[in-house]
């Protein structure tokens, strides 16, 4: 046998476990995502910048740390940095609590009715101004409609493309969605956790 038909696959395997998330488990019509699985998806998706008036102010949101209590709605803070043409200045952490949705187009959670709950201004006394308040819905808006929080494998959410979704939800610290229909008779077993 070849030595490079033992490198190659070694090395396509190495790099498969690199950049794969853990798999979803799936328990009849439920399929569930873990908060680490969702909190490593979002630390490799920020810092983000929105930016306004032709670029003259940018925001930028970054560490997000996700928090998934039982319910409806999961707890996501950031902190935010402004900057006007010249460096970045903090500005604070914001704290939102968000419902969720499953989107087939991106195969992905994404924020669903996003709400600003607090505010921790970076310097005593600091307050969030009706500029920055404007540029930090905008972006919110803006995330939720484009960006999921967390992606399915696309193998498994081919198959979820075909099944209706009648529920998303918080259950036991996990992202929850349950099908119309059975999903261990439609989704290899390779591919899902237990």
């Amino acid at each position: 046998m070849n030595l490079r038909h033992l490198i190659l696959p070694a090395i396509a395997c190495v790099a498969l476990a690199t950049t794969a998330h853990a798999a979803p488990q799936v328990q009849g019509r439920q399929l569930t995502v873990g908060a680490a699985d969702v909190q490593q998806y979002l630390d490799g998706s920020f810092p983000r910048t929105q930016k306004a008036l032709g670029g003259l102010l940018a925001l930028t949101v970054s560490q997000p740390h996700l928090a998934l209590p039982q319910g409806r709605r999961l707890d996501l803070g950031f902190d935010l940095a402004m900057a006007a043409g010249g460096s970045s200045v903090p500005v604070g952490n914001v704290q939102i609590s968000s419902g969720l949705r499953y989107n087939p187009q991106t195969q992905g959670f994404h924020l669903d009715q996003p709400t600003v709950d607090n505010f921790r201004p970076a310097m005593a006394g600091g307050e969030i101004d009706a500029s920055t308040r404007s540029l930090l819905n905008s972006w919110l808006a803006d995330y939720a409609r484009r960006e999921p929080i967390y992606k399915i494998d696309p193998a498994i959410a081919k198959v979820m493309g075909v099944l209706q979704v009648q529920s998303v939800g918080i259950e036991n610290g996990r992202i929850a969605v349950t099908f119309n229909q059975n999903l261990g008779s439609f989704v290899p077993q390779g591919l899902l956790g237990n």
